[in-house]
């Protein structure tokens, strides 16, 4: 079966959320309170921080919960 996941799409950075892998930790809420935020819908805003900010404190996700796809940076080949 796939991993259902939800989509955020900004500007450079496309964020992935697989619900049945999060853990809640909140590592994403403490690290980048501009991006992920609970109390707001949705509690993913793509556009909230740098692509580099949210794409670093994505690799700090300890269930890998959060994925992301780079908009702003090209393809080779």
């Amino acid at each position: 079966m796939e991993d259902q996941f939800k989509r955020y799409v900004g500007k450079d950075i496309e964020v992935l959320y697989y619900t049945e892998k999060c853990t809640h930790s909140g590592n994403c809420l403490s690290g980048s309170p501009g991006v992920f935020d609970v109390n707001k819908r949705p509690w993913v805003h793509a556009d909230g921080d740098t692509a580099d900010n949210i794409a670093s404190q994505i690799h700090k996700c300890p269930s890998g919960a959060l994925e992301y796809i780079r908009k702003d940076v090209p393809k080779s080949g």
